[in-house]
């Protein structure tokens, strides 16, 4: 990504790629508490992730083979790294607030680490359009889990160092995914919430850990190019003495069924 372009809250253009690449995937256990809450065989049902990015979590369910999975995204270059990645998977332009999808059409309705883009009761109002009656939406992130090491916890605090300031307003610990379970407990359109959590590890080499990084928009738009340039030489020096890097992540969802 060209260092003269100021990287806008939001837009992942230019970042795509090592989306793509380095970003973890989310806990297959919650997927299957998720698919057990539908209450029917998953190869029957219609599935739509919104927001889908490059289709890291929509990959994660075309594996479960359900009868058909469409992927919605509005940045041109997340969709393109998901359409070539292939599995069966059909990718359509549109946003959380207009999908283009049709009513009535889908039995599950996702965001992986996007809802948090999307206006909130104009979002609602649009998965609840083209869900099924008895669909089901989840929301789910899928943040580090930084208490299992203290050299991330490390590395996360320099980031206040550089800017105190700063708000996570893409992480899965983020005040509007904390408030998600107040603003669904009496909502007109759905049920109350369904909590669910996993968590899961993975080994990162040097260049994953730091591809991770490197993805990243909500962070890297509030610092500036030259504090996150500054980052990412403490982040390498930081790891430079490390075989490989022990990460863990908390898949945090948030299911709701449309109301009878």
């Amino acid at each position: 990504m060209s260092a003269q372009r100021a990287l806008k809250h939001g837009d992942f253009t230019g970042l795509a790629e090592n989306y793509a690449r380095y970003r973890p995937s989310y806990s297959a256990d919650v997927l299957s508490a998720i698919l057990g809450m539908i209450g029917k065989p998953a190869s029957t049902l219609a599935v739509a992730d919104i927001g889908a990015g490059t289709g890291i979590w929509t990959r994660l369910l075309a594996d479960r083979k359900p009868a058909s999975i469409t992927a919605v995204e509005p940045n041109d270059d997340m969709r393109a790294q998901g359409a070539a990645a292939g599995g069966g998977i059909e990718w359509k332009k549109g946003s959380g607030e207009a999908t283009g999808l049709s009513a009535n059409s889908f039995d599950l309705v996702s965001m992986a680490s996007s809802f948090h883009w999307v206006d909130f009761a104009a979002g609602t109002r649009e998965f609840h359009r083209i869900l099924k009656p008895g669909g089901v939406f989840v929301a789910l992130w899928n943040p580090r889990y930084l208490e299992a090491s203290p050299m991330l916890t490390e590395i996360e605090q320099k980031l206040s160092e550089l800017n105190p300031k700063l708000s996570r307003v893409s992480s899965g610990k983020s005040p509007f995914v904390e408030e998600l379970t107040a603003r669904f407990a009496n909502h007109p359109l759905f049920e109350p919430p369904l909590y669910l959590e996993g968590r899961h590890s993975m080994q990162l080499t040097q260049e994953q850990y730091i591809g991770v990084w490197n993805s990243v928009n909500d962070i890297r738009s509030q610092l500036g190019e030259e504090k996150f340039a500054q980052f990412m030489a403490y982040v390498k020096t930081r790891i430079a003495a490390e075989p490989h890097i022990d990460c863990s992540y908390l898949t945090r969802a948030w299911a709701v069924r449309v109301k009878k």
